[in-house]
Formats: structure tokens, C-alpha cells, sequence
């Protein structure tokens, strides 16, 4: 344990450089007026590392064995109402702990009166629930799976249509940010033991594509709460309150703060897993003490990955945006925003737990042949993209969905001449890259650049709506990266068939050639 932890560490830290250099930088640029705060930075810093670090530890050794297990239980079962069942209210509950969610609810909440943190939870956690469910039918019932995306995405865009423009952003993040941390290996471990029970071509990407389909729901589901809480609140959404991410807590405080918070995180998933592990496995008890030990480090990792967060991070991400602003610099430096976002959401995705969780199982379901590095860095690419895109969209106050329409139909248009495996990876992606990280980083990022944006133009524009958004970016974005990386790999294959093919001809060829020259020498000479 203690040699993966320091493998752990180590990974973690190198994969955070380019994080850490770009807040150097920024700082250098506009340094700080206080040596507290740059004290809060680097304990934030470091809590980020070995919190995580510790979390992906704690991942390997409890909380993948236990979805795999849980979800190989279900052989024992031919009901499907049972399995659907128990996929709702596993996404539900995963999804209801996510702190990632948690994070963006609080932020949420604290500018628009009229949504409540934990009501806004609970729906998209019932969200999640449902897309789990259908995804799960989707397996067992062997459905395409480019079918169930355009399907679901066409209904989406028809609801948009009908949403309130504050809302309209929000449902998208929400959706970016329920699978995190915590639901998204279970889910992805749930999903390959499923696949391998239920389905009926027992390939390996029939278990892709259970994250991406369960994303859609929180979409569809706050879409639906904010038709219905305006038409409640008589066709008029109220004023919203002042934008601040500042705090003045300690890192002691936050720490007890939110001892309850992550063990609402992981306490479900423990709670849900154990029936079927004692009663349904009968697993030994020295394996069932084994799994439930190596929940600590889940819980411990979480808690100081997310007070890390707390502490420096959404700090040093609002304080960013405003400097950029600031009175004494000139108009055409806020235009710097944009090659900064690009380099700031690569560097947070290469950072992202969940990220790693999805490259080490791709790695391993296809055999090593995409390599975790290749992911890793496509989606880097697309996040930096999204990053760009979405900082882009605040400067010049332009409505998201004139961003998000094209960039979905590119995706949903891509699915054509993506193979299989790809199209589930890809929306997989999309659903994985907006962790808690990326909540409590770049969402302040963005809320307070859209606070100076509107200061700055007098506009009417509200920083909910201006500012939410980047998780929504970060989600298709994706999408379009590695449906393009599996278009390319499958050109090679197709290549590279065509040149073993060329070949064997080439050598059957030589071979008729031989046997033939060797018949004729023969007849040449009978007595050889």
C-alpha cells in the first residue's frame, strides 16, 4: 500500500505541473497583497496532490473490485425490472453524494435565490438514476448505442427550446458535474460486469457509454425544473444575488466542515454494495474486511482533496479572472483570458481523478491498444478547447447555445463514422471531465470573469447567465476529440488490413510462382 501510495503521489504531482505553473505565472503577473493568502495557495496545492493521491489509492483496492463484484452479482438474477430497480437507485444515491455536484450546487444556490442547493441535488440526481436505468436496457436489450444518444439529445434540444436562458447553461454543468469522483468508477466498474453478464455480444465496449447515456438525464431532468419553477413563480425568474467565492475559514474548519459531507459521499455506496457482497457473494470475510479498509483511504483522500479546493483553489481561480480586469491594465489584456483558458484546461484534466480512473480501465479494456497517455492528452486538447470556447463566450457576451447547438450536431453527425467502441468513449469522456476540480477551479474562473465583464460594459447580462457554462463546454467538447482519435484509428486499421492483406497476396503469389517453376523443372528433369 505504502510503495502505490508514493508511485500514487508522484504520478499526481507530475500530472499537476502545468496547473501549478500557470497560477505561478498569473501571480508573478499580478502578485498578491498579502504573504496569508499565498500560504492558502500552496497548502491548497498540496492538499489537492496527496488527496488525491490517496484517493485513487483507496479506488484500486475498494471501490472498482466492489462495483465489478456487484455488478457480476446480477448473473444470479434474470429480472430485469430488478436490475433497472437497482441501477436507479444506485444513481441516485452516487449521484446525491457526488461532491462535485455538491460544489457547483453551492455556487449555484448562492447566486440565484430561487434554486435550492438540495432540491437542485435530488433532481439531477434523479437524472442520473433514470439514464443509468436506460443505459442498462440498453445493454441488455442490445440497443444501438448511436440510436439512444441521438434520441436523447434530440429531446434535450427540443426542451431547450422551451427552458429559461438562466437555466439553459446550469443544466449542462449539472450534468457535467454529477459524474465525479466518487460515481464515476463504480458506475464504469458496475457497467463492465453488467455487460458481461447481460450482454448478448459479450464484447468489451458494450459496457462504454453507460456514463455518457446517464449524463443526459440530469440535463433533461433541470431543463424541466426550470420550465416548471418559473411558470410556479409566475413567468418571472427573481433578481440574483452578488457573485464571492472568498472565504475566511480555516483550513482546520473546513476540514470538520466537511468530515459529514464526504462521508455522505462514500457511506451509500458502502451501504448499497454490502448486501450483495455478504449475502448474495458470501464473500470470505478477510476479502469483505479487505474491501471495506480500503474505503478509508477513499474517504481520507476525498476530504483533503476537497478542503484543498476549498481552501486555495477556488480562491486563487476568482482572484485570477479579476486581475485581468483591473483598472490599471489595458483593454486588449483581457484578451489574454483566452490562450490562458486554453493552457488551464488541459493542465486541470490531466489533473482530474476521474480522468485517470477512465484511462487506466480503457487501457485495460482494450488491451493496451489506446493507451491512457492518448486519452489523456486528446481530452486535454478538447477541455483546453472548451476552456477557450467558454471564456470566449463571456468576453463577447454571446448566447451559449449558438456554441453548443453546432458543437453537439458536429458530435451527434461524427457518430456515423465513429466505430462503436469510440462513440462510447467519447460520451463517456464527455461525462467524466467535470470533476470537483474543475467545479471549484474554473467555475469561480469563469463567474468572476463575467462579474468584471459586466462591471466592465455595464451590461445587462447577469453573471448566472454569463458566467455558468464551462462544464457545459467541457462535456462536448470531448465528444468531438475522441470521435475524431477513433475516426484516425480506424483509418490505420483499415490500412494496415489492407497492407497484411497486400502482403499475403504478395506471398501467395510468390508462392504460386515457386511451385510452379519447381513443377516445370521437374518435368525438365523426370529423374530428380
Amino acid at each position: 500500500m505504502k510503495s502505490k501510495f508514493l508511485q500514487s503521489v508522484k504520478e499526481t504531482f507530475c500530472a499537476s505541473l502545468p496547473l501549478a505553473a500557470i497560477i505561478v505565472v498569473c501571480l508573478l503577473i499580478a502578485p498578491l497583497s498579502s504573504p496569508a493568502d499565498y500560504l492558502k495557495i500552496a497548502v491548497g496545492y498540496i492538499c489537492v496532490v496527496f488527496g488525491q493521491a490517496m484517493f485513487l489509492v483507496g479506488l484500486e483496492t475498494s471501490i472498482l473490485p466492489i462495483g465489478r463484484m456487484v455488478g457480476g452479482s446480477f448473473a444470479q438474477y434474470s429480472n430485469l425490472a430488478f436490475v433497472l430497480t437497482f441501477g436507479f437507485v444506485f444513481g441516485l444515491l452516487a449521484t446525491v453524494a457526488e461532491p462535485a455536484l455538491s460544489v457547483l450546487a453551492k455556487q449555484i444556490g448562492g447566486i440565484m435565490p430561487l434554486v435550492n442547493s438540495t432540491l437542485f441535488i435530488w433532481i439531477t440526481g434523479t437524472g442520473i438514476g433514470i439514464g443509468v436505468a436506460i443505459a442498462l436496457v440498453r445493454i441488455v436489450k442490445n440497443i444501438s448505442i448511436k440510436l439512444v444518444f441521438a434520441v436523447l439529445y434530440i429531446l434535450t434540444f427540443a426542451l431547450v427550446a422551451f427552458a429559461p436562458n438562466e437555466f439553459i447553461a446550469l443544466a449542462f454543468d449539472g450534468s457535467g458535474a454529477t459524474t465525479g469522483d466518487v460515481s464515476v468508477p463504480f458506475i464504469l466498474a458496475l457497467g463492465l460486469g453488467i455487460s458481461a453478464t447481460f450482454s448478448k455480444s459479450k464484447t468489451n465496449d458494450d459496457s462504454l457509454g453507460i456514463i455518457g447515456i446517464s449524463s443526459v438525464g440530469p440535463i433533461i431532468a433541470v431543463l424541466l425544473y426550470g420550465i416548471i419553477a418559473k411558470a410556479a413563480n409566475g413567468g418571472t425568474l427573481p433578481p440574483e444575488n452578488a457573485y464571492d467565492m472568498t472565504t475566511e475559514r480555516g483550513l482546520a474548519e473546513i476540514l470538520t466542515g466537511n468530515l459529514g459531507d464526504v462521508m455522505l459521499a462514500v457511506l451509500p455506496i458502502v451501504l448499497i454494495s454490502v448486501p450483495f457482497l455478504l449475502f448474495l457473494l458470501k464473500l470470505p470475510r478477510r476479502t469483505f474486511l479487505k474491501l471495506m479498509f480500503g474505503v478509508i483511504p477513499v474517504y481520507l483522500g476525498l476530504l483533503i482533496f476537497l478542503s484543498g479546493i476549498d481552501y486555495g483553489f477556488g480562491f486563487v481561480g476568482q482572484y485570477i479572472g479579476q486581475m485581468f480586469f483591473a483598472p490599471d491594465r489595458p483593454e486588449w489584456f483581457r484578451w489574454m483570458l483566452l490562450p490562458m483558458g486554453f493552457i488551464l484546461g488541459a493542465a486541470i484534466t490531466v489533473s482530474e481523478p476521474a480522468v485517470t480512473v477512465l484511462g487506466d480501465q480503457i487501457e485495460e479494456l482494450t488491451n493496451g491498444h489506446i493507451k491512457k497517455l492518448s486519452i489523456s492528452m486528446t481530452l486535454a486538447l478538447g477541455i483546453g478547447v472548451a476552456s477557450l470556447l467558454s471564456i470566449l463566450k463571456i468576453l463577447t457576451e454571446i448566447n451559449i447555445l449558438y456554441f453548443l447547438v453546432p458543437l453537439y450536431l458536429i458530435a451527434l453527425v461524427m457518430m456515423i463514422f465513429t466505430p462503436k467502441l469510440f462513440v462510447g468513449l467519447a460520451y463517456d469522456s464527455g461525462g467524466v471531465t467535470g470533476g470537483a476540480l474543475t467545479s471549484a477551479f474554473l467555475t469561480p474562473l469563469t463567474l468572476s470573469i463575467a462579474k468584471s465583464v459586466a462591471e466592465a460594459n455595464g451590461s445587462a447580462m447577469s453573471v448566472l447567465t454569463n458566467g455558468f457554462g464551462i462544464i457545459s463546454f467541457i462535456s462536448v467538447t470531448p465528444l468531438i476529440a475522441i470521435q475524431a482519435l477513433g475516426i484516425i484509428y480506424n483509418i490505420r486499421l483499415q490500412h494496415a488490413k489492407a497492407g497484411m492483406l497486400e502482403e499475403s497476396l504478395e506471398d501467395l503469389e510468390s508462392f504460386v510462382l515457386d511451385a510452379a517453376e519447381h513443377a516445370a523443372e521437374s518435368e525438365e528433369n523426370p529423374n530428380e
